[in-house]
């Protein structure tokens, strides 16, 4: 009997599971026409007319002009339909807030970015984070209501265990024990929030340099040096969300730092971290060096040094590279990544030179030899990443026909 129950059901999960497929097919390759989308799923020409009938109906596809340029009659192009729903996602760093709304397609709509100088007592946590969202819901021509769900990255991470964010004290008033809940009663849509690297490893795994792979590290070096593992396709977070803080990781070279979490520093950042590489410049008597922000100031001699073949400047990119090295070197040895993207406007800066020199004194110091490359989303790299992350999730809502 058991079986039998469950029988009816079967032919609604398989046209469900086909309705998926077409519509993954149209997100990938968009406008097809009702004989492609035919072809890519294996369905006849009957049971793909009702399928687009049944998507159309459910205003999950809507028609968008006619095929040219091929013998016969024009056929009809279907796409997915941009406005069956919205996502959100938030880049936070201590100096702003990054908003961006995108519609079911992935194509952004809407962006706003809501400075957030010093430590704002008079603006909390919660009224920050709705302004900002706020701003590109506006942008976008939406109301908050639309939003079907929000990612929010944050340097550190929410601990899972309860329900507060560590590793992460330069970020002021993100460490209160009701935020979470405050942020729930305030926005109407679902809230996930993740690591800032971690949405970096997605963005590069679903647009850029990861796609493929499915066991990979992310060593990210802007504001804070950090990586992001891939075991298996998946994320590992870790036991209290900390996986990848490899800023606080002790190393050879550096000094031993006591204490880390509330220096907010370790070995591996005080050794190739953002921070060190004026010092290193003026220890090596490049001048001038930049001024301004320590991460705009590193990617700047980063790609200046990277541009000399000899000189202090190569110097600079040489021991850079070695730094870098030795903490991977560590990461590498525990978890025989297949891969290792690098990322981060620090590491980035330094393109092939820099990849290169790594990959080298990466191959000397660990028995494992993954292939090293840059990363390839460049813009708003934890933004794109919180996007994809609240689309994936979107999607799998939206676009479920079984219910």
């Amino acid at each position: 009997m058991a079986g039998s129950a469950g029988t009816p059901g079967t032919p609604r999960v398989l046209r469900a599971m086909n309705d998926r497929a077409a519509l993954d097919l149209l997100l990938a390759h968009g406008p097809l026409t009702r004989t492609r989308i035919g072809k890519l799923t294996g369905l006849s020409k009957p049971t793909a007319s009702q399928l687009l009938a049944r998507l159309e109906a459910a205003g999950l596809v809507i028609a968008t002009g006619t095929s040219e340029g091929r013998p016969g009659p024009n056929a009809q192009l279907y796409v997915v339909n941009p406005g069956a729903a919205y996502a959100a996602g938030l880049d936070v760093t201590p100096e702003r807030i990054l908003a961006a709304v995108a519609d079911v397609t992935g194509q952004t709509v809407g962006e706003y970015e809501l400075p957030t100088p010093g430590r704002r007592p008079a603006e909390p946590v919660v009224r920050q984070v709705t302004d900002a969202l706020d701003g590109a819901v506006k942008e976008a021509g939406l109301a908050r209501d639309d939003i079907h769900r929000l990612v929010i990255g944050t340097p550190g991470a929410f601990d899972p265990n309860t329900g507060r964010l560590r590793y992460a004290s330069h970020l002021p008033g993100w460490h209160t024990p009701s935020l979470l809940d405050e942020l729930a009663a305030a926005l109407p849509m679902p809230v996930e929030y993740e690591n800032d690297v971690n949405l970096v490893a997605i963005a590069e795994q679903r647009l850029g340099a990861a796609q493929g792979h499915e066991d990979f590290v992310l060593l990210w070096n802007e504001g804070g040096l950090g990586a992001a593992l891939v075991l298996g396709g998946r994320l590992h977070r870790g036991w209290t969300g900390g996986a990848g803080e490899v800023g606080f990781l002790p190393v050879p070279g550096a000094p031993l730092v006591r204490q880390v979490t509330k220096a907010n520093s370790g070995g591996y950042q005080e050794l190739a971290g953002s921070q060190a590489i004026p010092k290193l410049a003026r220890e090596l008597g490049i001048r001038p060096v930049p001024g301004g922000p320590y991460a705009e100031a590193a990617a700047a001699l980063v790609r200046q040094a990277a541009s000399h073949n000899e000189g202090p400047h190569r110097q600079l990119l040489k021991t850079y590279a070695t730094g870098l090295a030795t903490g991977l070197a560590s990461l590498v040895s525990v978890l025989d990544p297949e891969l290792v993207v690098l990322s981060g406007a620090s590491l980035t800066a330094g393109g092939e030179p820099l990849r290169a020199l790594v990959q080298a004194e990466l191959e000397e110091l660990a028995a494992s030899r993954p292939r090293l490359v840059i990363g390839d989303v460049h813009e708003h790299p934890v933004l794109r990443g919180a996007l994809e992350s609240a689309l994936a999730a979107t999607r799998d809502e939206v676009f479920d026909t079984s219910r």
